[in-house]
């Protein structure tokens, strides 16, 4: 039995090529990964003995050769391939253990130049590896160090099955996949950011407690993408404390980060089923998390909360007795966060702020993906344009400016109420707007009365805004753009109602 042996990640390989060799399996290889075999006494020779050829271009080309890839690819149940290999003098090759060039590591260094990525672009590896894997009935593929053990355990019981030379030749051609998908990633133009043929990598970071629902599996998967390689957001996160994630609470913890790492002043969010149902900000983090959570109350129990501060003491104990199901933030005191330990069932995260450059938004629809940029619009792209006869006070203007963030993390439609850089009340979700205000005003009680509004779309009506002021509010921020906008106006007019137009909406489905 011959083997080639070349690999970047020299991880376990010393183990491996011991094993092998135990076994009577001659090895070959090349670089470096031959002199480490070498230097540990096993005995290995060169893929130029296999050649008759040495390595050239400065190693450029090592293995592509006939002599390696007629001893990879040939079949040895047909024996036409087995007397063409006799003729040409080839002896057949039966394992093939290689990882590829360290690309991705290379191009994320800073300061890296196209020559040096370049250089890093492995095409001996990927050739082997492709040709074993398509030919794995007979040969058997190997990428990864996690399988070295389990398959010197199948040879040391006489062979790997068919079934199990497939997973390997399956895990080989998704190693290559990856590769390829770095590669191209790196060589797009940045401002191609919707391209006519696009592949993702996706790395599995852990199986979720199950899927949406118990009945369902479920998985988390980070994004592999060379021009953002770390995104921070929960694909990174550390886990401090709890049981393990389940796939809902990854989607909500990914909402309540995104919605409190928004704002640039200290922040805490709280989600619940994918809406923001408390957000505030404030210089006095825990009075921040008072107001938050005096949103909605209700809600809150069961939700995540998020936020973009490191966690003090006394933010940890105005959590008091409320059931979370998540805790996001960048960081903890030692002391906040052996308090919050002793809530036994929550989940801790420490992660870092999510970064959109290179950012998408993907949905899966049946035999498809929607895929489009993020909303993260700079505020200075935005003109504002007070409509009515009254303007907003520098009060309501900060109140506006802050609920038309806040608004773009709720489902539409989306209305929010917000008092104080805190969101009082919101109606989510709704199939028509007016509805949502009701909502809104109901969560909002009398905390309705002198606070402001946001709507994530303009209004088609009057009837929304009319429903807004009998609420109490004083001042609404839309994008506006309506055939009917001139009445929704003189709706706002009638109540004493300052309004502002942005231009641009939220929707979010």
């Amino acid at each position: 039995m011959r083997a080639i042996l070349s690999v970047s990640d020299k991880a376990g390989l010393i183990d491996f090529a011991r094993g092998l060799s135990r076994l009577g399996v001659d090895i070959y290889s090349t670089g470096g990964t031959h002199d480490a075999i070498e230097k540990a006494g096993v005995p290995v020779k060169s893929v130029s003995d296999i050649t008759g050829f040495p390595a050239i271009l400065d190693g450029r080309v090592k293995t592509l050769h006939p002599a390696v890839h007629g001893g990879i690819l040939a079949r040895r149940d047909v024996p036409a391939h087995v007397e063409e290999l006799q003729r040409q003098g080839i002896t057949a090759i039966d394992l093939v253990c290689v990882n590829l060039y360290p690309f991705v590591q290379t191009v994320t260094k800073p300061n890296v130049t196209l020559q040096d990525a370049l250089e890093n672009i492995d095409i001996g590896g990927p050739t082997m590896l492709r040709a074993a894997a398509k030919n794995f009935p007979h040969v058997i593929v190997v990428v990864d160090p996690a399988d070295y053990a389990p398959v010197l355990e199948m040879l040391e019981k006489g062979g790997a099955s068919l079934e199990q030379r497939q997973r390997l030749a399956q895990k080989a051609f998704q190693h290559v996949a990856l590769y390829d998908t770095a590669i191209s990633q790196y060589l797009r133009d940045p401002a191609d950011i919707l391209p006519g043929d696009m592949t993702i990598g996706l790395r599995k970071l852990f199986d979720t407690r199950y899927g949406e629902n118990p009945h369902q599996k479920g998985a988390f998967y980070a994004e592999e993408n060379v021009r953002n390689p770390q995104p921070g957001g929960l694909a990174t996160a550390v886990q401090l404390h709890g049981k393990e994630l389940s796939y809902n609470n990854i989607l909500d913890g990914d909402a309540a980060w995104n919605a409190a790492c928004d704002f640039e002043e200290p922040t805490i969010a709280i989600v619940k089923h994918m809406n923001t149902c408390g957000l505030a900000s404030n210089r006095d983090l825990a009075e921040a998390y008072r107001r938050a959570f005096a949103g909605d109350p209700v809600s809150a129990f069961g939700g995540i909360v998020a936020i973009n501060r490191k966690v003090t003491l006394a933010v940890a104990k105005e959590t008091g007795d409320t059931f979370y199901e998540v805790m996001i933030a960048p960081d903890y005191d030692e002391d906040a966060l052996e308090l919050l330990k002793k809530k036994r069932d929550m989940r801790i995260l420490r992660a870092q702020p999510p970064k959109v450059a290179d950012s998408l938004n993907m949905h899966r629809v049946v035999g498809g993906l929607l895929v489009q940029e993020r909303d993260a619009l700079p505020d200075e792209q935005m003109e504002l344009k007070v409509v009515t006869k009254r303007e907003p006070t520098s009060q309501e203007m900060s109140d506006l400016c802050f609920g038309w963030r806040v608004v773009k993390h709720i489902k539409s439609n989306a209305i929010v109420f917000v008092k104080d850089k805190a969101l009082v009340g919101m109606g989510a979700g709704q199939p028509n707007r007016v509805t949502s205000v009701f909502l809104a005003a109901r969560a909002a009680g009398d905390k309705a009365k002198g606070a402001v509004l946001a709507s994530d779309a303009f209004f088609p009506f009057p009837d929304g805004i009319e429903a807004a002021a009998a609420a109490g509010i004083t001042a609404a921020m839309e994008p506006g753009g309506s055939i009917r906008d001139k009445e929704v106006i003189a709706a706002a007019d009638a109540n004493n109602m300052a309004m502002v137009f942005t231009g641009v909406r939220h929707f979010k489905h």
